[in-house]
């Protein structure tokens, strides 16, 4: 299992690390890294009574790793070398909270590029983070995992869906007394990178728009068939959650915040109509506008019309009446798998 060597650290530590260590061995500490196409995400977080967890910091930063790889086939040096210094930060975060438990894992960008491995070896030289690639099942099983605060009771089946950089994976689970059971899942190699740099520029013409939504529902019709999906969606069985940054951005433009706030949009439940209404506007928007726009930025303003093609599609797909934004995923669920299991390896001081 992964492990972060004290020695590897590429900086001194200060005597209040040492104090504050020395406090956090009073509580089980978690820590876990989910490094995708677009993001590096760093959870850490004490155990609850309820095997829930508190978070005690959370970090992330864009690194936009898989740039490139959908036409060479290679993690590109300029983005290697970005990410390693995001993960030298996080190295610095986790040796605050030592002794943790902790799993970091990479997803479709690694799963691609052919030099992922020498990556992320070239990771552990420097900054200590051991990672696994893991496959897409794992990642979708994970996904689903963090979610699990945001079902309802009642739920019997749900259908979780995640638009990433590189590729969007789509979950359906059964939920049988309390207990979370995912049936299937599939991969579709269609991300907000992978779209934006299939179609050049800074924009998407109505005519690629159509091609992505129509390319995403064509991936969809056999998994549909093959669970059910729709016709269990028509009897109201089936909650539907939705991952990603897109859907996230889409929230706060509903909810017209100024500033994007985790704590307003994460659990939010809208309506189909609610959920196209904010979708339209975003996808109406000038590049200049969501560059400038402090929900969106210059990192993702070339992201988010991709975003809204593919969430088109699976809506199209699927008659669902109500959607639950979820602001959470595979770094919550590597958190709640390590208290579950008590996985991972304790670093030592």
């Amino acid at each position: 299992m992964n492990n972060l060597k004290s020695n590897k650290y590429p900086f001194k530590r200060k005597k209040f690390y040492r104090k504050r260590n020395k406090y956090h061995q009073q509580s089980k500490v978690y820590a876990s890294i989910d490094l995708g196409t677009t993001n590096c995400r760093l959870l850490i977080a004490t155990e609850t009574e309820n095997k829930s967890f508190l978070i005690k910091e959370a970090y992330s930063k864009i690194t936009r790793l898989g740039e490139g790889v959908i036409s060479t086939g290679l993690l590109a040096d300029r983005t290697m070398k970005k990410t390693i210094s995001v993960l030298k930060t996080c190295a610095r975060k986790i040796s605050y909270y030592k002794p943790v438990k902790m799993r970091f894992v990479a997803t479709e960008a690694c799963r691609r590029a052919s030099n992922s491995r020498a990556f992320v070896e070239q990771v552990k030289k420097e900054t200590g983070i051991d990672f696994e690639i893991i496959s897409f099942e794992e990642e979708c099983r994970l996904g689903v995992s963090g979610c699990l605060p945001l079902f309802r009771n009642n739920t019997k089946y749900a259908l979780v869906f995640d638009i990433g950089g590189g590729s969007t994976e789509i979950s359906f689970a059964k939920i049988e007394s309390e207990k979370v059971k995912l049936a299937s899942a599939i991969s579709i190699p269609y991300g907000v990178v992978t779209v934006s740099e299939a179609f050049t520029g800074k924009g998407l013409s109505y005519t690629g728009y159509r091609a992505v939504a129509d390319k995403i529902k064509s991936y969809l019709v056999d998994f549909d068939k093959q669970n059910n999906i729709s016709e269990l969606i028509k009897n109201d069985e089936v909650q539907v959650i939705a991952m990603s940054g897109t859907v996230t951005t889409i929230g706060a433009f509903h909810l017209k915040l100024p500033v994007y706030s985790r704590r307003a949009v994460d659990g939010l439940t809208l309506s189909v109509d609610e959920l196209m209404i904010a979708k339209r506007y975003l996808e109406k928007m000038t590049y200049q506008e969501k560059f400038d726009h402090p929900c969106i930025g210059p990192q993702r303003a070339d992201l988010t019309l991709p975003g809204c093609a593919i969430l088109q599609g699976i809506c199209e797909m699927w008659p669902f009446a109500k959607v639950t934004i979820a602001d959470r995923g595979l770094r919550e669920g590597l958190i709640l798998d390590l208290i579950a299991n008590n996985k991972g390896k304790a670093d030592e001081c």
